[in-house]
Parts: structure tokens; C-alpha cells; sequence
């Protein structure tokens, strides 16, 4: 297998988050699904932002934001997502190229515009996502760089993508390509709706031996296997991959590969600001460490300190120098 020029090429929705902080009596008001990610068509997302206090304007995308965290801890990334011909589609652009990271796909022309995701945080640090995808959606098989692929040690795909349909078969050809280059393949799954639309086919991915690496919070293990007992649902799952990654919040995470387990406590915070981007930040932790050969705890370790950053600000993408951090803590 011939050296990759690029540690990991991620596909994802190419979003731009815009943050609000709010009361818990607003979330009530607009009948939103607290502390979940809802699908809102255009005219809710017109709604929504008129009803939001002062927003900032992050550029996010579960995959992206990953990807960023790898990118500060000194990885070489690629991203594949589409954006639309305009103003926020132009934003995402140039923050993704700022962090380091290769992006080219093409822009598209017309309607609909970017996604954007409208998040409310609580006080209590949750967030209630609401997201209008856009453009995100008609990322065509097409617009692939299969080059770019092969040469990429690891392609990490975002389960959000899966429900659309062209971003789904971009996706089934990006596996082959990886597959025929003898690259690693990693998928999160993103959030339970997305299991309870698409179980079936991640679950044939897995038994076809498509996936080496899955990364899923306890909650997404759960709707997988059909059990909320931990160990069960690892029981059930790890025999069907090479590395299994499961977040518990507060609880830490756990992983299993070739029989072997690791189990870590959550990093500690002072303060939980925001956590939108935790999954997609210890997830970039994680996959540091394993294209750099890291053992399994250490690599769960290094994911727990990039989530514990991130939900320390407002955000999902890091603000602190995570290789300083990394440093500090686990030398």
C-alpha cells in the first residue's frame, strides 16, 4: 500500500451553526426537541431565527468539525461537502481552508442555499439543534475526487449524510473506492433517527466487512442493537468490527478492538458551556491517535480531552491549542 498523503478525507454536511444562548422557557414556547437535532424545512428556519436572542455564526457539520480538531492537532485532512453559490456557502469555504484543511469541491449554483443550523443552548450547557441541510443534500457522486480518497489513510463518513439521497450514493461509491485502495473506513452514527431510518443498511455494512472503525454515544448503541444494557449492546456489536467506540457523556467512553477493551473516564471541565461538537471532537481525538498507532486507552484518552475542550465554549470547533493539551496531559 503506497503512503497517503492525507491522514483522513471525511464526507459531511457543510453547515454553518448559528448559536444563540436562550432560557429553558424558549425551547418550551417553540416546541422544539430539547437536547436533539430536528430537520426544519426553509420557512422554520426563518422562523426559528427570528425568534433567536444575539447569535454567532460558527462554521460547523459534524465531519467538518472533526476534521478541525485533527487539523489543530496537526493531522493532514481533506473534507467532501457540498455548499451552495453564496454568502454562507463562500464563509464555510474559507473557514475549513483556514484550518488546514484540502476542500474543493465544487459550489452549487442556485437553490437552495447553504445549510445552516440553528442551535439554542440552555444554560445548563445543552443544545437543541434544528437544521435546515440545503445544499448539503445534493452532494452527487460526481463531484467525487477519487484520488483524493485513495490517498487518504482513513475515509470518515457522516451518518446524517446517509438519509439523502445523492450524499448516500456518493458515499456507497467513496467506501469502493477506499475498499480498492486498501484504506480504513470509519462511520459515526450521528443520531438515533438516523438508525431508526437507515439501521438496516449500517447494519449490512458492518456484516459485509465495510467498516473497520464505528463510533456511536450509548444512545445510538442502544437504537442499534435493540438493548440499553452497555455491555450487551458492546456485546452484540464489536464482533462485527475491527474498533467500536462508544461515548457515555459524563460517563466516559469505551472501545473494543480485536477482543481487547478500553474503558475511560470523561476528561474533567470546570464548566459545561456548550455541548454541541463533543461527539465530533473525541472523535478527532480518537482517530489522531490511531493513524499515529496510539494504544486504545490512550487513543480514548485523547479523544476525552478534544470533547472536554469544546464543550468548555461556545462552539464545535476548538478554541485552545489542543496539542498543547495533549501535551500536558498525557504527554
Amino acid at each position: 500500500m503506497s503512503e497517503a498523503k492525507y491522514d483522513i478525507a471525511a464526507i459531511g454536511n457543510a453547515i454553518v451553526d448559528v448559536m444563540a444562548p436562550c432560557e429553558d422557557a424558549l425551547i418550551e414556547e417553540l416546541d422544539l426537541v430539547r437536547g436533539g437535532m430536528t430537520l426544519i424545512d426553509a420557512e422554520g428556519a426563518e422562523r426559528l431565527y427570528a425568534a433567536m436572542g444575539p447569535a454567532k455564526e460558527i462554521s460547523g457539520g459534524s465531519a467538518a468539525n472533526t476534521l478541525a480538531g485533527l487539523a489543530a492537532l496537526g493531522s493532514k485532512c481533506a473534507f467532501i461537502g457540498q455548499v451552495a453559490e453564496d454568502q454562507l456557502g463562500a464563509v464555510f469555504a474559507h473557514d475549513i481552508r483556514a484550518g488546514g484543511i484540502h476542500f474543493d469541491t465544487p459550489p452549487r449554483p442556485g437553490q437552495p442555499p447553504t445549510a445552516r443550523c440553528l442551535i439554542f443552548v440552555t444554560p445548563d450547557g445543552q443544545r437543541t439543534m434544528n437544521t435546515f441541510l440545503g445544499a448539503s443534500q445534493f452532494l452527487p457522486p460526481e463531484v467525487l475526487d477519487f484520488d483524493l480518497i485513495a490517498d487518504a489513510r482513513v475515509l470518515y463518513l457522516e451518518g446524517y449524510m446517509w438519509d439523502p439521497e445523492q450524499p448516500r450514493a456518493a458515499m456507497r461509491k467513496a467506501i469502493d473506492a477506499a475498499r480498492a485502495a486498501g484504506r480504513e473506513v470509519a462511520l459515526t452514527l450521528s443520531d438515533p433517527f438516523v438508525i431508526s431510518r437507515h439501521g438496516d443498511d449500517f447494519r449490512e455494512l458492518l456484516a459485509s466487512g465495510m467498516l473497520d472503525i464505528l463510533f456511536a454515544n450509548h444512545v445510538e448503541l442502544a437504537a442499534m442493537t435493540g438493548t440499553d444494557d452497555l455491555d450487551e449492546g458492546l456485546a452484540k456489536l464489536a464482533p462485527q468490527v475491527k474498533t467500536l467506540v462508544v461515548t457515555r457523556s459524563e460517563k466516559g467512553a469505551v472501545a473494543l478492538e480485536n477482543g481487547e477493551r478500553a474503558e475511560v473516564a470523561a476528561e474533567p471541565v470546570a464548566k459545561v458551556v456548550d455541548t454541541t461538537g463533543a461527539g465530533d471532537l473525541f472523535a478527532a481525538g480518537f482517530l489522531y491517535g490511531h493513524v499515529r498507532g496510539e494504544n486504545l486507552e490512550r487513543r480514548l484518552r485523547l479523544g476525552g480531552i478534544a470533547a472536554a475542550e469544546v464543550i468548555s465554549h461556545f462552539g464545535a470547533r476548538p478554541e485552545a491549542d489542543l496539542k498543547a493539551l495533549v501535551s500536558e496531559r498525557v504527554g
